[in-house]
């Protein structure tokens, strides 16, 4: 079965690990790493994320370094997304609006990264950054944003359950706003759906092939 086409984002993210790369062979070497399933469990926290690669020479630590929002911006992407709540719900259902990055740089907010933003650091010690091992995290990282953007968002300093509890507070509770409306349904949808939804994702990620369900980056999906 084939798989589905990646997402707009996950091609944005693609491009950015391009920029950065000094050397074409070391992209080559890294999505190769990424295929054969070689990149741990990636952990991801505000402004980073962590894996370790293994590799013939012995398992070797990256950690990727993308620039957190700070509070200002982070305010700004949260009340974009509380004045029309449709968008947080196509981020809870696996989608990234071209119309939501559109809102959110017209108030200055850049959400994906460029490539001169994306860093790297490996106890493989290269002269070059990023070395083939932290291609292989990024590339496997683009595999996690494509199923779920909130991923993306985690890395700029927004978790979900943060997040949530933002765009709720900014909409306000006894608001007669459409926004504070469908937040109220937001609650419900995301109990009452939030396992499909997840296991789509996760559908749509061994239908392309690539891993099985035992995936240690896919786990957050179940």
């Amino acid at each position: 079965m084939a798989g589905r086409r990646a997402s707009w984002w996950s091609r944005a993210w693609t491009r950015a690990i391009e920029e950065c790369v000094y050397e074409q062979r070391d992209l080559t070497h890294g999505r190769r790493i990424a295929r054969q399933g070689l990149v741990g469990g990636i952990r991801v926290v505000p402004g980073r994320a962590m894996a370790a690669v293994e590799d013939p020479r012995g398992p070797f630590a990256v950690t990727i370094e993308v620039p957190a929002l700070d509070a200002v911006a982070q305010e700004a992407l949260v009340e974009v997304l509380a004045a029309q709540a449709g968008r947080l719900v196509a981020l809870l259902a696996g989608d990234l609006p071209h119309d939501l990055v559109e809102a959110i740089e017209e108030v200055g907010v850049e959400l994906l990264p460029y490539g001169g933003e994306l860093t790297a650091s490996c106890s493989c010690e290269p002269w070059v950054d990023p070395c083939r091992h932290a291609v292989a995290v990024l590339t496997r990282l683009g595999t996690m944003l494509d199923a779920d953007p909130l991923v993306l968002l985690a890395l700029r300093g927004l978790r979900r359950e943060d997040l949530l509890a933002r765009v709720h507070a900014a909409a306000g509770p006894d608001e007669p706003t459409d926004a504070g409306a469908t937040l109220e349904e937001v609650d419900d949808v995301d109990l009452a759906y939030d396992a499909v939804v997840r296991a789509v994702r996760l559908l749509h990620l061994l239908e392309a092939g690539e891993r099985d369900e035992t995936d240690p980056d896919l786990t957050h999906l179940l």
